[in-house]
């Protein structure tokens, strides 16, 4: 029985992401009958491969006698709707019995996913929107919409385009999943390793080359994963081990890693599918949505870059790895594998290729390139492997769209989305900067409890539209949401990227949370800059733009060095803190305030290199004396 779930599995996953290719590059189907597929199909697996209770003395028969029929359930409303989808969306003004039925299900069934593949959070965060939209009418007036029939309600969250079918459901099926099975094919080609023994090679021989590996690597690899957890235990596992071995403790080494890993999720081109969903909001071309993220990403690992650097440098760490990689050796044998990420770029950015179809040439593009060289082919097991893990990997990003879809559809029928904004400006005072601190905050917090695509999606329409309000460019706005509500995941006290590198490292989660809060505090200041300037996000004149970028990456040198007080040699607290508010002064966009830190900074760091006793590189792991 175990074996022949196992085969249906495989079989519905292959099918599952053989039909998003023939789709994504031969024929999108309708919306909805689009969408009923991705979502029928993507319940259906996690009814199998999800298990009732976590627990491990949960009831194994009681788990099947409950999931098989929730799977065979949601195969049959799948198959109904693609058949029917005409008559379904036509009928959702008078809905007969089978529409309610098909709708009260789907609500259930996605809600029942979701707490299984995510946890109770947004399970229990939909649930009370659905109560809201229910019993809402009896709230107090400041809060309370004005009644809604059982029939509307089930019918525009259950099947409707503005509830669980939405646009987070169609960018899912329509994008997410295909970038996702790219992502599955570069592993399967062994891109993966490719990424980390490039980094060994790149930065490993240099002072406290573990740490710089573990950014390197986490950067390469995060650029194309979905998850800041998958990023972490995919990477962690090796730099983690080698970090602690190097003279780093166990808790700075699982530290740097969480954030490295957290950063994937803000790097381009993936952006762990929020750009996909970002650029529909914002009626914007993909790319767009990935330049403007491009430089604060970049910020962002060459602070946690130069935060390691000023660690190893302060205490003595150098070259720490042994197995340096030939990077010639590397790049003859195996740089063909990353080939396909740079067809994707240039299919995107310079032939301006539409996102699916992009994403479609460059997924066939893998395993034709894996031909390359005989070691690096990928057989038919490996391409069947590719698709379904892809389609596996995906699950979360299903079952997260599909439930934020609830609270959106919510939001969307009882108005509550523009109450919320207006409460947010009255509290704000229309003041932006309180604004973007209760926005912050609010991102963050939601942030904890949920994958970054469904807190991306909620906060879209709670906070982003008071912050464009008061003036934000709408670019900015979505960013910064997107930031904070990425950045819950090193931040106490949930952390999940941190709790599963302290897992690895074996040291306290908690005080890992806080060390990675610290090296990764250039990204909870990029934000604010960019909502008060949009240079950053490459929006304005071309040398305004230059400038803001110049001064902001001499803002993060000397940032790293005041965080950890050591810059040419250690620094004094005064000092310290004065680096740390020129750095601040320079990240900000403000020609005029900018350039008076430059010139601070660079009578600062003439001074520093002066009294230091020991000048050293910032990459090599030599030591000058003066």
């Amino acid at each position: 029985m175990k074996n022949m779930i196992g085969k249906l599995i495989a079989t519905l996953a292959f099918g599952l992401a053989i039909f998003h290719i023939y789709a994504g590059g031969i024929q999108l189907l309708p919306a909805t009958q689009q969408r009923a597929i991705h979502l029928g199909i993507g319940l259906t697996l996690i009814f199998l491969i999800y298990p009732l209770s976590k627990k491990e003395n949960a009831n194994a028969l009681l788990s099947k006698m409950i999931s098989y029929p929730l799977a065979a359930l949601s195969l049959v409303i799948t198959i109904y709707i693609s058949i029917n989808y005409i008559d379904v969306i036509t009928n959702l003004s008078r809905p007969n019995s089978i529409t309610l039925f098909i709708s009260a299900a789907t609500i259930l069934l996605v809600l029942e996913a979701a707490r299984r593949v995510l946890g109770l959070a947004l399970t229990i965060i939909s649930g009370v929107f659905l109560a809201y939209a229910f019993w809402g009418h009896q709230l107090p007036l400041m809060v309370a919409h004005s009644g809604i029939s059982v029939d509307r309600i089930l019918t525009q969250v259950g099947l409707s385009s503005s509830g669980i079918f939405g646009t987070s459901l169609g960018v899912s099926a329509t994008y997410v999943i295909l970038f996702i099975i790219f992502g599955s094919f570069l592993e399967r080609s062994g891109a993966g390793s490719v990424f980390i023994n490039f980094s060994m090679s790149a930065v490993g021989r240099y002072r406290g080359g573990s740490a710089k590996v573990s950014v390197v690597a986490s950067s390469l690899f995060g650029s194309i994963s979905g998850s800041q957890v998958a990023n972490v235990v995919s990477t962690g596992v090796l730099t983690i081990p080698l970090m602690k071995k190097g003279g780093y403790s166990p808790t700075y080494a699982a530290a740097v890693e969480s954030v490295a890993s957290t950063g994937g999720m803000i790097l381009p081109p993936v952006m762990g599918a929020v750009a996909f969903l970002m650029a529909d909001y914002l009626q914007v071309p993909f790319a767009e949505v990935a330049l403007a993220a491009l430089i604060p990403a970049l910020l962002y690992y060459f602070a946690v870059f130069m935060m390691v650097d000023a660690r190893a440098a302060k205490e003595n760490i150098r070259s720490d790895v042994d197995n340096t990689i030939d990077l010639k050796k590397l790049i003859v044998e195996k740089g063909h594998l990353a080939i396909p990420l740079v067809i994707l770029v240039l299919l995107l950015m310079v032939f301006e290729l539409s996102t699916v179809k992009a994403v479609f040439w460059s997924i066939l593009s893998v395993p034709i390139i894996s031909y390359f060289r005989k070691e690096t082919r990928m057989g038919i097991k490996d391409i069947a492997g590719a698709l379904v893990d892809g389609v596996k990997m995906s699950l979360v990003v299903i079952a997260a769209c599909a439930c934020a879809g609830i609270v959106i559809g919510v939001i969307d029928m009882t108005g509550i989305g523009l109450r919320f904004s207006g409460l947010l400006l009255e509290l704000a005072g229309g003041n932006l900067l309180i604004l973007a601190i209760l926005t912050m905050i609010a991102s963050i917090v939601l942030g904890m409890g949920l994958p970054p695509v469904a807190c991306y999606l909620i906060l879209a329409v709670l906070a982003a539209p008071a912050l464009i309000n008061l003036g934000v460019e709408p670019m900015a706005a979505h960013l910064f949401i997107f930031y904070f509500g990425t950045l819950s995941a090193i931040t106490p006290p949930v952390a999940i990227a941190s709790y599963a590198a302290a897992g690895i490292a074996k040291t306290n989660p908690f005080k890992v949370s806080l060390q990675a809060c610290r090296i990764g505090i250039v990204a909870f200041i990029i934000p604010f800059m960019f909502i008060y300037g949009p240079e950053l996000l490459l929006q304005g004149e071309v040398f305004n733009i230059a400038y803001a970028i110049l001064t902001a990456v001499v803002g993060v040198y000397i940032l790293a060095g005041a965080v950890e007080g050591y810059l040419y040699g250690p620094i004094p607290i005064v000092v310290r803190t004065i680096i740390f508010i020129t750095a601040i002064a320079l990240i900000q966009t403000n020609m005029l305030i900018s350039t008076i830190a430059l010139v601070i900074t660079v009578i600062l760091l003439a001074y520093l290199k002066k009294r230091g006793p020991v000048v050293q590189n910032v990459l090599t792991n030599t030591t000058n004396e003066i």
